[in-house]
């Protein structure tokens, strides 16, 4: 089944950006002074966009070249390998909301345990409260007032961009520069994203607190502990495993409205240009990164849940 989505996945990567309206041959040619009107069916050719041929035999060549792992030549950064433009952005897209999406989950995970088990107290009421309020922000909007009051005003952090262009690139200073321009976006992704993970958490730990194995197991006198990590905790999470893994999944995607507002140069604010500038090889292939991605993630998932519920086990026997 997932390799029967991947193809059907590549398959729309395929036919979908053709469908829209524009010709990016004469885009190409109106950047390019050099170049005369008559030669526009040559770059066609040269761009796998050549009208004479089929739509089934451009197709044929698609899949032939992605298999071969031939992502094509970029449009928009010729002469530059889709697979070149591509080894540049998805390392930052990587760092930033891999880490961020890592760590939310974890935290909005164990504030969400803490706050289904004290729910009773004044600082978990206050804990849903907050969350809540703030999963309500729009996270560009979160973004932009973290720019004005901790780069406009207060200069703490750089407005955008990131590393410094003046670091020598793998020294420290540059390293440190790398922190301090994704301090922002980091605190931006996590603190937007952290409230669905604790609230997620949360009501699935309540309903599992509820269960009758979870009142024989008080009235056996177990530590409260091993009550609240391997009988509460431990089936309470089984939910969030899928989501968790759609969340890494979308990771290489990058934050498209965050990475705008930071001016930073991941994998979502390049799908953004590439969009603009019909550039179809980048597009497909940022496309198929995400697709690829997301279906291993779920894939994974799956594998997770077998080992954390022994029903799925028992039921594949």
């Amino acid at each position: 089944m997932l390799l029967f989505t991947l193809f059907v996945a590549l398959s729309l990567n395929f036919f979908l950006p053709r469908l829209m309206p524009g010709d990016p041959a004469r885009a190409l040619l109106a950047k390019m002074d050099a170049i005369q009107p008559e030669q526009l069916e040559s770059i066609r050719a040269a761009f796998g966009l050549d009208t004479k041929d089929p739509l089934a035999l451009q197709y044929w060549h698609y899949l032939a070249n992605t298999f071969s792992g031939n992502l094509g030549v970029s449009f928009s950064r010729f002469p530059m390998p889709v697979a070149q433009v591509m080894r540049i952005a998805v390392p930052w897209t990587l760092g930033l909301m891999g880490l961020c999406t890592i760590i939310s989950f974890i935290l909005g995970t164990l504030i969400g345990v803490f706050a289904a088990w004290r729910r009773e107290t004044k600082l978990a009421s206050f804990s849903v409260g907050f969350f809540s309020f703030v999963r309500s922000f729009p996270y560009f909007w979160l973004g932009l007032v973290f720019v004005y009051f901790f780069s406009f005003r207060l200069r703490v952090f750089p407005i955008g961009g990131a590393y410094s262009v003046d670091a020598t690139r793998g020294s420290g200073s540059w390293w440190l520069s790398v922190l301090r321009h994704g301090a922002l976006p980091a605190l931006t992704i996590c603190v937007t994203s952290m409230g669905a993970w604790m609230l997620t958490m949360r009501n699935n730990m309540i309903n599992v607190l509820a269960e009758d194995y979870i009142t024989v197991a008080l009235a056996k006198g177990l530590p409260l502990r091993r009550i609240k990590s391997l009988y509460a905790a431990k089936n309470a999470i089984l939910p969030s495993v899928t989501g968790f893994a759609m969340s890494l999944g979308f990771v290489v995607g990058g934050g498209l409205v965050t990475e705008m507002v930071f001016s930073y140069p991941g994998v979502g604010y390049m799908l953004f240009q590439a969009v603009n500038a019909k550039d179809y090889p980048l597009m497909q292939a940022i496309f198929l990164f995400i697709a690829t991605a997301v279906l291993i993630a779920n894939f994974l998932a799956d594998i997770a849940i077998m080992f954390l519920d022994p029903r799925v086990r028992d039921g594949a026997k």
